[in-house]
């Protein structure tokens, strides 16, 4: 079965909410309140929907979004222009059936028009070696590591270079094309990105 990726509505946010906190340790527990407040702030909130119901979902922010993580903060100390992956998330009964890759391969298209390097951050905790594993074989490198003063967590700080951004900037500069799958408004349902099953 194919998985579709699309805008977040707003009327699945509890159903995000549900899919957050049975993540598990590795992904930090959110309220009705947050999930709100992201849904309002974040440049990419997106859904991955497969046979009619959620599978997971991927938040994302610019390095000049008004955004309160302290890992955001500490990437946005040492590099001036990246876009950042709050979190992701696949559902359990999902896991291992490429939803995470399509979120992925989804979030690098918006941002590589965008920004020149990706980051994200995984928690250095017992069972997220499989985290660490997914990342690196899409490329993100450890630049770091941080220890979160609001919940004592360290995390591996990752970043991966988006090679097209240079060829992007060059060729249009501020300017994107005015094509409907680059300037879709956030949070509208937009064009759907079909992808087959996938590792």
């Amino acid at each position: 079965m194919s998985i579709a990726i699309r805008d977040v509505r707003e009327h699945e946010l509890d159903s995000v909410l549900a899919l957050n906190n049975a993540a598990g340790p590795a992904i930090l527990p959110l309220d009705a309140a947050r999930v709100r407040r992201l849904f309002q702030a974040a440049e990419y909130f997106r859904v991955a929907e497969r046979d009619g119901s959620l599978a997971g979902f991927l938040i994302g922010f610019g390095s000049d979004a008004a955004h309160d993580s302290s890992n955001f903060a500490w990437f946005r100390q040492r590099y001036p222009h990246f876009f950042y992956i709050d979190r992701v998330v696949v559902a359990s009964r999902r896991r291992g059936g490429g939803v995470g890759r399509a979120l992925y391969a989804d979030v690098q298209s918006y941002a590589e028009l965008r920004y020149p390097q990706l980051a994200c951050e995984v928690f250095l905790q017992q069972g997220t070696d499989h985290a660490l594993l997914f990342h690196g074989s899409f490329g993100f490198r450890e630049v770091g590591q941080h220890v979160m003063p609001e919940h004592g967590v360290r995390a591996a700080m990752l970043m991966k270079a988006l090679c097209s951004y240079a060829w992007v900037r060059e060729t249009y500069g501020d300017g994107l094309p005015d094509a409907p799958w680059l300037q879709q408004p956030r949070h509208v349902a937009g064009p759907v990105l079909q992808t087959g099953t996938g590792a």
